[in-house]
């Protein structure tokens, strides 16, 4: 090889080597995520404002790209799925997990924080324990939001429990169904998209859930009564796997902490407006929207005493600690 061949193959070997190592740097990263939640519903709409968040604070370098409403897992895969590395990140029902320990049923339990600040308090007294449990499962926690004050849905009159005994009751978790029975009703399980369905057939004649899901599901369609009860505030977690997140820079994990505390603030405040944003549509399509007997809410309030000291059973002393420190 000549002189000249050879320091223009020197020069190009170097210029490739160059653009290896500069690509390598710079190489942008994609995250699939789950959510069991359509597009327009105000957990997927704070989701992909924080995906947003993070790809702009990475320059482009890490993209989150949501998969919303079920369409790449199913609601109830989607925790192992992060877990087994299937998928980096997701979003889930918190209590969903009470089969696996009852401290992720704590916002579940009825009566217990029934107004936003409550709430608040809550999830700050059990969230070291919880990202405890998730620990130990390969799972981080970036933040978590509520949905709105969990209301009785009814196709007739609830003025007492009386009223609800023999009732199919729609459950979404182990605390829905505890309390469908406790109250002398039938729980079902069914899912969010199949609820429309569930009443129309008869499978469910009452439900306990959200004004966003009553809202989104057009409650008015096949129930007349909304009583709002403000039994509870269950929460949605997004986890990423521990080891997708070990994988980041040391600038991709600050810029995926950030939009996470940013979206489980802005995730709050947009709870709240979503609450009477949704009972006013409830209202304007001719759903009745009221408040429950001062004989139902003290009914219920028993029921959530009950369900309160079995809980305490379950978690023994680490459930103590958790209501000590919300009690403070």
């Amino acid at each position: 090889m000549k002189h000249t061949e050879k320091k223009a193959f020197g020069f190009i070997t170097a210029m490739a080597v160059f653009s290896t190592t500069l690509g390598g740097a710079v190489s942008a990263e994609t995250w699939d995520m789950a959510t069991p939640y359509g597009e327009g519903n105000f957990h997927t709409v704070n989701i992909s404002q924080f995906a947003k968040d993070v790809e702009t604070a990475t320059n482009g370098d890490l993209s989150i790209n949501i998969h919303s409403g079920g369409s790449l897992i199913k609601h109830p895969e989607i925790k192992n799925a992060v877990r087994g590395g299937q998928i980096p990140i997701g979003e889930f029902f918190l209590s969903r997990l009470a089969n696996e320990n009852a401290v992720f049923q704590v916002d579940s339990i009825p009566f217990l924080a029934s107004n936003y600040d409550d709430a608040k308090k809550l999830w700050a007294a059990s969230r070291p324990d919880i990202e405890t449990l998730l620990d130990k499962q390969g799972l981080m926690v970036l933040f978590s939001v509520p949905w709105p004050p969990q209301g009785f849905y009814s196709k007739t009159e609830i003025n007492e429990l009386a009223d609800m005994r023999g009732m199919k009751f729609r459950a979404n978790n182990t605390a829905t169904e505890t309390l469908a029975t406790l109250a002398g009703a039938v729980p079902t399980q069914v899912e969010v998209p199949d609820i429309p369905q569930a009443f129309s057939t008869g499978r469910v004649e009452a439900m306990a859930t959200s004004p966003s899901t009553g809202a989104n599901t057009k409650a008015w369609d096949f129930v007349n009564y909304f009583y709002h009860t403000q039994a509870w505030l269950p929460k949605n977690v997004v986890v990423v796997n521990k080891k997708a997140f070990r994988k980041l820079s040391d600038d991709q994990k600050a810029a995926v902490l950030a939009a996470a505390a940013s979206a489980e603030t802005r995730g709050w405040q947009a709870s709240m407006a979503e609450t009477d944003a949704k009972i006013a549509i409830l209202s304007e399509n001719g759903m009745k929207v009221l408040a429950p007997s001062e004989k139902f809410a003290a009914e219920l309030a028993e029921i959530g005493e009950t369900m309160t000291a079995a809980w305490l059973e379950k978690t023994g002393d680490v459930g103590t600690e958790i209501m000590e420190t919300y009690s403070k």
